[in-house]
């Protein structure tokens, strides 16, 4: 059967979904607003990329402004399906990411087609992100009214769509109940048998004209994120930063992630949110400590597994938000986790089984576990054993989420056939 898949950014969510699918015999198309050329085929997926025509309203009000972007995106994604099928493509099923809109209208074209939507995240003025910092309350205000319109998007879709599927139980509950019924809660899936531990790995830094290289015998903690910001707990670890270089003077800390802004604001004064924290506790940190801080940047793939092979401790803090792939990549190589105590990821870090749970705002708390677990490597070792088993059980790719979204998709695929047929 001939199924669609539409992301910005194509693959995303779907990289083992959607080449899987072609695996099976099924005529798969994806269409995407990438800015570099993709591939016209990927893996046996046929990719079309396409961009808007026109910007956004200047000074229109600001609560309409993220609804306008989607619709431009959903208009410049409708004339691409236009194209699309005058080509003689009609899909059977649409699966579409539908956070930055470019789903919107394709029911319009294709009503007869299924159509089932990743769901990431629903928006809500109490219970996830929005009031959970209140170091950055004031950028609340106004909160609901404004999440009432970025929410339009996603109740648009509500009306047209048949179906759901979100990666984890908590992001699945931030929906409205009038469509959560639809939703099913199965992972994106984790390569567990190329995540594996690996007890030989090294890495080396350049700092300057010097290099150094570090291993899985040296004392490393290691923090996380795609762009170093307060959302992912960043303004935390590096306020934690000053006691826990003290206490651990062998200890270097690898931090990952780049200067940008996926969630929330900026940081004051247009600076990054590095270099905003770096200021306010330079004078804490002595030079010669500063020297085993080193923020490496958004690392190549296997430079980044190789990285949390060698973790001593990895500490990983998130608001109440999308739970990140690099918490599952990290427990399926066995890493040592302290975490915040936030959804959804305790959905995965289960308290003294496997990885230790902090306050998101205790950064005392946050020295001292980790501290206690670079004390003792048998504890470490337990929580390592459990976090990977975990991983495995549950969020294996090929044994565990693959096999069940191709089956959630057979099921689409048999309801557009019956219809069809009648």
């Amino acid at each position: 059967m001939r199924i669609l898949f539409v992301h910005q950014n194509f693959p995303g969510q779907f990289k083992h979904l959607a080449p899987a699918l072609a695996e099976k015999g099924h005529e798969v198309v994806a269409l995407c607003m990438r800015k570099e050329a993709p591939p016209s085929n990927w893996r046996g997926v046929r990719i079309i990329s396409h961009q808007v025509s026109r910007g956004s309203t200047p000074k229109i009000h600001p609560w309409l402004a993220d609804l306008e972007t989607k619709v431009i995106r959903g208009e410049a994604t409708f004339w691409a399906a236009k194209k699309l099928e005058a080509d003689g493509f009609t899909p059977d099923l649409i699966i579409a990411h539908p956070g930055w809109g470019e789903s919107l209208f394709l029911r319009d074209l294709w009503p007869a087609a299924r159509l089932a939507l990743y769901c990431e995240f629903y928006y809500r003025e109490k219970g996830a992100d929005v009031d959970f910092d209140p170091e950055f309350a004031k950028a609340s205000e106004g909160a609901g009214p404004r999440l009432r319109m970025k929410n339009a998007n996603n109740t648009l879709h509500f009306e047209t769509a048949d179906a759901g599927l979100s990666p984890t139980h908590w992001q699945a509950s931030t929906f409205p109940e009038a469509f959560r019924s639809r939703i099913r809660v199965i992972h994106d899936g984790i390569d567990t048998d190329t995540l594996v531990p690996n007890p030989t790995s090294s890495m080396n830094l350049k700092r300057g004209d010097r290099s150094l290289r570090l291993s899985c015998d040296d004392e490393v903690i290691t923090f996380v994120n795609r762009n170093l910001e307060p959302y992912r707990g960043f303004h935390i670890f590096m306020r934690s930063l000053p006691e826990l270089l003290r206490r651990r003077p062998q200890a270097h800390v690898l931090i990952v992630g780049k200067d940008e802004v996926s969630y929330g604001a900026r940081a004051p004064n247009g600076r990054s949110w590095r270099d905003h924290m770096m200021l306010e506790v330079k004078d804490q940190i002595k030079p010669a400590d500063w020297e085993r801080v080193h923020f490496v940047g958004q690392l190549p793939y296997p430079d980044f597994v190789n990285m949390l092979r060698i973790s001593t401790v990895h500490v990983y803090l998130t608001y109440p938000f999308v739970l990140s792939w690099s918490l599952l990549e990290a427990m399926s190589i066995g890493c040592t986790i302290v975490a915040s105590d936030t959804a959804p990821l305790k959905e995965a870090i289960q308290h003294d089984k496997t990885g230790k749970l902090v306050d998101f705002f205790d950064g005392a708390g946050l020295v001292r576990t980790v501290c206690d677990l670079l004390e003792d490597p048998a504890e470490r070792a337990r929580l390592s054993e459990a976090a990977r088993a975990f991983a495995r059980e549950n969020y294996d790719l090929q044994r565990h989420c693959l096999p069940k979204q191709l089956e959630w998709v057979d099921e689409l695929l048999e309801a557009s056939r019956r219809e069809t047929s009648n």
